[in-house]
């Protein structure tokens, strides 16, 4: 779930290290607060509990990312702490990869295959949603689920191609029950 305020705080963000030049610095700190707090629940529901005390947090996350970040994500993290905003930092964090992503013609593909993808394979793929979405760089994301039988679905934002043997016989039993 995303929220206005996030992607507020985000591009605030986005602009604030536009002007510091320290953008790809901080999109490395975003991109680096996601994944930690992503893999660690226990994080994320400290961050998002009103019962526990705001220096408490401000503690927690300069112990996590104090020396690892850069000045701008540092402080960032600290002030919306500081306001009792915490809950949205993981949510700011997605959102500021996203609208730095935007901004460089980075899209990010989701390819679930029926076996893993051939370096061929790859290089069609990317090369196809490149041109499609006339995208400067193409992010993919593989996953493999044997039920698809053989062929692909593609998912890039809200649209999806499906060419996979197990939608085409769904089809086609539909076809003959009329």
């Amino acid at each position: 779930m995303s929220s206005k305020a996030g992607a507020r705080y985000a591009k605030s963000l986005l602009d604030l290290s536009k002007e510091q030049n320290a953008v790809e610095e901080v999109k490395n700190d975003m991109v680096f607060f996601e994944k930690i707090v992503g893999d660690n629940s226990e994080l994320e529901a400290i961050l998002n509990n009103p019962i526990v005390p705001l220096d408490k947090k401000q503690g927690i996350l300069e112990g996590i990312f104090g020396n690892k970040v850069h000045a701008i994500s540092n402080s960032f993290f600290q002030l919306v702490v500081k306001k009792g905003r915490s809950s949205i930092l993981f949510d700011t964090a997605k959102q500021f990869v996203q609208q730095y992503n935007a901004i460089k013609g980075i899209v990010t593909a989701e390819v679930t295959s029926a076996s893993a993808l051939t370096d061929a394979n790859r290089t069609e793929v990317v090369a196809l949603v490149k041109k499609e979405l006339a995208a400067s760089e193409v992010v993919l994301k593989e996953k493999v689920n044997t039920d698809l039988i053989g062929g692909f679905i593609l998912k890039v934002g809200d649209k999806q191609f499906d060419a996979s043997i197990a939608s085409g016989l769904t089809k086609l039993k539909k076809e003959f029950a009329n």
